[in-house]
């Protein structure tokens, strides 16, 4: 089993910035891919952006050239830093991963809320 744990969500303005941190425990050498999922309040959980621990990224077109994700292997850890946030980035940001045994693993989720 792996538990995500996700912090650093919060209130910005918009075009503002803000980092996001998961931190997994447990089996976390089965873990090939984790990333960032997303749902706003009324919409389906959506991708942010991913990446596997051999190092290649995945990223929503409508995050790419803001967001950057980052991903320590070792440490089990998955940041994502986002810059100019807009009113509809607003969510509940889902840190996630997936196993080799393609078992898929979600922390609780930390609000974003971009709003002047």
């Amino acid at each position: 089993q792996v538990q995500f744990v996700e912090s650093g969500g919060g209130l910005v303005q918009p075009g503002g910035s803000l980092t996001l941190s998961c931190a997994a425990s447990g089996s976390i050498d089965s873990i090939y891919i984790m990333g960032w999922y997303r749902q706003a309040p009324g919409k389906q959980r959506e991708l942010v952006a991913t990446k596997t621990n051999g190092g290649m990224e995945n990223y929503a077109d409508f995050v790419k050239d803001r967001f950057i994700i980052s991903r320590d292997n070792a440490k089990g850890t998955v940041n994502l830093f986002m810059f100019n946030l807009k009113p509809e980035d607003t969510a509940v940001y889902y840190c996630t991963g997936r196993s080799r045994a393609n078992n898929d693993y979600w922390g609780k989720g930390t609000l974003v809320t971009v709003s002047s």
